[in-house]
């Protein structure tokens, strides 16, 4: 299992270009779909935690699984395997730096990268409001976030903790708070 965690780890470092949000849906289909070691929702779940965390989302949200699976070992395994891949690749591009930003073909390879990670940001918004947004209070709480994001440039971090606290509030009272 050690093996196993720190493979599919390794194959999403290496695989997600663009950062934390880029990686969902490569999380959704490796920890989701093909290994079933986490449900959709607590997936959702861990990894609004690494947003409010302090450190890199994948590192976070590959911790918090690798320790669920197989304890802290698990989460040591899992967050060297995503982490590996891109200190490979900065060691790699670091030696060559000068030599690879003189040649345009490289300028051009990474504006496709770019838009083949919007594309994958915006599949893995598709995917999680899906899930999430599910009835009026979650459309209103979904529209003050982005709002308040990108008209007012307020922190990732209090947008999910002000959606957590007014979900509580929110949900809280309509539903009853289960024990």
């Amino acid at each position: 299992m050690l093996w196993e965690l720190f493979a599919t780890f390794f194959k999403i470092g290496a695989f997600t270009f663009g950062g934390g949000y880029a990686m969902l849906s490569i999380l959704q289909r490796e920890i989701v779909d093909n290994h079933n070691w986490a449900a959709e929702e607590e997936l959702l779940d861990y990894y609004a935690i690494a947003q409010c965390t302090p450190g890199v989302i994948a590192v976070n949200t590959a911790t918090f699984i690798g320790v669920k699976h197989r304890g802290i070992l698990g989460g040591i395994v899992a967050t060297f395997g995503v982490v590996l891949p891109s200190l490979i690749i900065i060691l790699i591009i670091a030696a060559f730096i000068k030599n690879f930003l003189e040649y345009e073909i490289v300028t051009h390879i990474f504006g496709g990268i770019n838009a083949a990670v919007a594309a994958l940001i915006v599949d893995a918004v598709i995917t999680i409001s899906k899930k999430s947004i599910v009835d009026k209070i979650c459309i209103a709480l979904a529209a003050a976030s982005f709002i308040l994001s990108v008209f007012f440039d307020v922190s990732p971090v209090l947008i999910v903790l002000g959606g957590a606290a007014m979900g509580l509030i929110l949900k809280g009272r309509k539903r009853g708070i289960k024990k």
